[in-house]
């Protein structure tokens, strides 16, 4: 494991009618959630083989005896008005730690696999910033060597704008950046792909 590569994963907790609402309106709660719960496993599976340090930070509480074992993941709470908000702040704390380079990822990618975030790493050897758009503008893994505030405010979460935005904060900032593929979060209905057996 290398001790100054860091792993930040996002997750809400996974409460019926509280999370994927986008895609509720569709499938409905109980369904939304079967999908959640889903892109959580396979998101552990994914963090799991990558020898890094790992953290998950919940939007509400922390969770006990989940699939993201405590001897593998440090946990914490999100604190913070707003995601970027709350991004900025996970970020400051693990680069307390120590941290050299520090990936953020959230749990909403099913195209997301470990050789993807295994890259990133590896760009932040060369990059200041990695940077994993997501095809509705937004994106769905941000790394980076140093912190700055500017990534993550004066944005609207959620909206089409958000990846443009932050590379506009890069080049303005004379940010050296590189770029992965172009993956799907899975926001509607039209997004599950596989994840469509789910639905009943």
């Amino acid at each position: 494991m290398s001790k100054d590569n860091h792993l930040i994963i996002f997750a809400r907790n996974p409460e019926l009618g509280k999370i994927k609402t986008r895609l509720a309106k569709s499938v409905g709660d109980k369904n939304a959630l079967k999908v959640y719960l889903h892109l959580l496993e396979h998101t552990a599976q994914i963090c799991s083989p990558i020898e890094v340090h790992k953290h998950i930070y919940y939007d509400s509480f922390i969770e006990i005896d989940d699939i993201f074992p405590e001897n593998s993941f440090q946990k914490s709470i999100q604190s913070g008005e707003d995601l970027g908000v709350r991004m900025y702040n996970a970020f400051k704390d693990i680069f307390g730690q120590w941290a050299k380079k520090i990936i953020l990822i959230g749990t909403d990618c099913f195209e997301l696999n470990s050789s993807v975030i295994e890259n990133a790493f590896n760009q932040l050897d060369t990059s200041d910033a990695v940077i994993g758009p997501a095809k509705d503008g937004g994106y769905y893994l941000i790394g980076i060597r140093n912190l700055k505030k500017d990534y993550f405010i004066n944005k609207t979460w959620g909206g089409e704008n958000v990846l443009l935005d932050t590379l506009i904060d890069f080049k303005k900032l004379e940010i050296n950046y590189s770029l992965l593929p172009v993956l799907n979060d899975v926001d509607h209905k039209e997004d599950l792909g596989d994840l469509e057996k789910l639905i009943e």
